[in-house]
């Protein structure tokens, strides 16, 4: 049994990679920072379990993990770090708490679920990690300093734990989406002042593609990551983006 944990299950895409990799084989826990009927339903629809926490707080993440393996009776096999937390305000007039919320769950989320599942998978001799990162980590973004600061962390992240990691069998990378079709829209439509439907036409016509992308295609490009057969594939930034950028970063 190969077991995968999920953060930030309950959202848009999160809910997408929970049902892509259980019906790649494995046995999912979802994750949200609360426990409800929300995060029930997602386990339930998935044939995993639940793994509430705030990805925020090292010693819940810590209890969250322990828990996962004891229920399940094997290590996390794979995490997919996908938790995030965003607004957006230009930078001299963003709240300060707001701001490293932003950071803490973005980046230091990714790194207290790395930290906590590691010695499970150096255990098993391999495992896999996908950082899902972002598109305004490598370009940047007006009105977004934390959240394409925390993504831009993430990348390099990615890159430093892939060397340190892959002697031991686990192979870290990460996925730079650019926009996505999710309720985190919601938040960059508030910023902009339009609907949703109007930031939509707005971000599908800046892609050569036409349109943005959609949570199905971005879970099936961390499957991609998440495969143990690709063990050579180390340290490297998926760009899943339409066209809009074509970097090596």
């Amino acid at each position: 049994m190969r077991v995968a944990l999920v953060t930030g299950a309950t959202g848009g895409l999160g809910r997408a990679v929970a049902h892509r990799l259980a019906a790649d084989g494995m046995t999912v826990a979802v994750n949200d920072r609360h426990a409800g009927p929300e995060l029930d339903r997602l386990a339930a629809e998935v044939g995993g379990l639940t793994a509430p926490a705030d990805v925020s707080d090292p010693d819940a993440v810590r209890e969250m993990v322990a828990d996962v393996t004891g229920r399940t009776g094997t290590e996390i096999g794979v995490l997919v770090a996908n938790a995030a937390y965003m607004t957006m305000a230009p930078l001299a007039e963003h709240d300060l708490d707001d701001w490293w919320r932003i950071v803490d769950t973005n980046l230091g989320g990714a790194f207290t679920c790395v930290q906590a599942v590691v010695p499970g998978m150096q255990a098993r001799g391999e495992g896999r990690i996908v950082l899902v990162a972002s598109e305004w980590g490598v370009i940047g973004w007006p009105d977004a300093t934390a959240y394409c600061a925390a993504k831009a962390g993430l990348i390099s992240l990615a890159k430093t734990l892939g060397r340190e990691l892959a002697p031991d069998g686990i192979g870290v990378n990460a996925i730079a989406p650019s926009v996505i079709d999710t309720p985190q829209l919601e938040a960059d439509a508030r910023a902009a002042g339009v609907s949703r439907e109007e930031i939509l036409k707005r971000y599908a016509a800046r892609a050569p593609l036409g349109r943005v992308a959609t949570p199905e295609e971005i879970a099936a490009s961390i499957a991609f990551l998440a495969d143990a057969r690709l063990s050579a594939l180390v340290g490297q930034i998926l760009h899943v983006n339409g066209g809009t950028t074509r970097s090596r970063a």
